[in-house]
């Protein structure tokens, strides 16, 4: 049998247990190691998901020989500090999204992967998820002629806690790092990078956002209108209009799997493409693929594009007066 890589995950949360389950879908993958400061969180994990090797510190899986790649799920302010680990300790690294708190912290990581010869790469799952991929193709086609704005949002409703990490400031909450990165993502997918960047946002008691609302202005005049916010459930769907017509991303549109095509008002066509397990399985065999290969960043979603997009999402925190600690 082919040499499967070997995986590990740090940070045991919701994300890390879907992850983990489509990586049992991967026939060139295979999860050997998990890390937890709750040394019985990890063994709990690993009896789930069939993890070769439990363990109650982060440093134990870098440490590791075994271990390729590490898929980093900690809170938003510990990926910086954890990739480092994982990069000085010879690992190719998955980064869940964002990939840091600033563009500083992102150019550092990416300049440490390129001094050691190693994979990094941003987890922006919506970027392999098949429907995504037809999204491309047809905008390739011009389908809808040249496109003149893009809306899209992303919006489910958390009861305030203070101490939870989506508003606990200490670990990086806020509407904008946690849901709006997908939205702005998009819009960087579908335009590029905005020449003007407008955002005003509801802060809440601990100093983070709860809603953010986004307009980018582009050299060419198109325009992107985007929103996030932890207050209501909202439709967290994409729009883009084009000269000739106009495609609607249905929810959730950073893990769609349908696609509808507008002309004139009239719906011409539905494309319905689902994803593979819970949608992780695509993101997975891309790094598979990349590291297979000695390639340190995917070509689909180059170091570049998460350099874009942390530097779009400071300027949007300038523009709302979001600072971090580690700003």
């Amino acid at each position: 049998m082919a040499y499967k890589i070997k995986w590990g995950i740090m940070g045991l949360g919701k994300i890390a247990h879907k992850l983990a389950s489509d990586l049992q879908l991967s026939s060139y993958a295979e999860l050997y190691g998990v890390a937890s400061r709750d040394e019985q969180k990890a063994k709990d994990f690993g009896a789930k998901h069939n993890a070769a090797k439990c363990y109650g510190s982060y440093e134990e899986l870098t440490d590791d020989p075994e271990v390729d790649v590490i898929y980093i799920a900690t809170p938003h302010v510990f990926h910086f500090e954890n990739a480092m680990l994982c990069l000085k300790n010879g690992k190719h690294v998955l980064g869940e999204k964002p990939m840091g708190m600033n563009a500083k912290q992102v150019e550092a990581m990416i300049a440490e992967a390129k001094s050691r010869n190693l994979f990094l790469m941003e987890g922006i799952w919506t970027r392999f998820i098949p429907a995504t991929e037809k999204l491309i193709e047809l905008l390739n086609q011009k389908i809808i002629g040249d496109i003149l704005f893009v809306r899209a949002d992303f919006g489910f409703t958390s009861p305030f806690n203070p101490e939870g990490r989506l508003y606990n400031k200490k670990l990086g909450g806020g509407a904008l790092l946690d849901i709006g990165i997908y939205p702005i993502y998009f819009s960087l997918l579908t335009l590029g990078i905005p020449t003007r960047i407008q955002a005003s946002a509801r802060m809440t008691p601990t100093g983070v956002d709860s809603y953010c609302a986004m307009l980018f202005d582009y050299a060419n005049k198109t325009q992107a209108l985007l929103d996030c916010t932890l207050e209501a459930d909202t439709p967290t769907e994409a729009y883009i209009y084009g000269s000739k017509g106009h495609i609607k991303i249905h929810n959730r549109f950073h893990h769609p799997e349908k696609l509808s095509l507008y002309r004139n008002k009239e719906l011409v066509q539905e494309i319905e493409i689902k994803h593979s397990g819970f949608g992780y399985l695509h993101e997975i065999e891309e790094v598979n693929h990349c590291i297979k290969n000695n390639l340190i960043e995917s070509p689909k979603l180059p170091h570049a594009m998460s350099s874009n997009l942390v530097s779009v999402m400071d300027q949007v925190r300038r523009e709302i007066g979001l600072v971090y600690d580690s700003d």
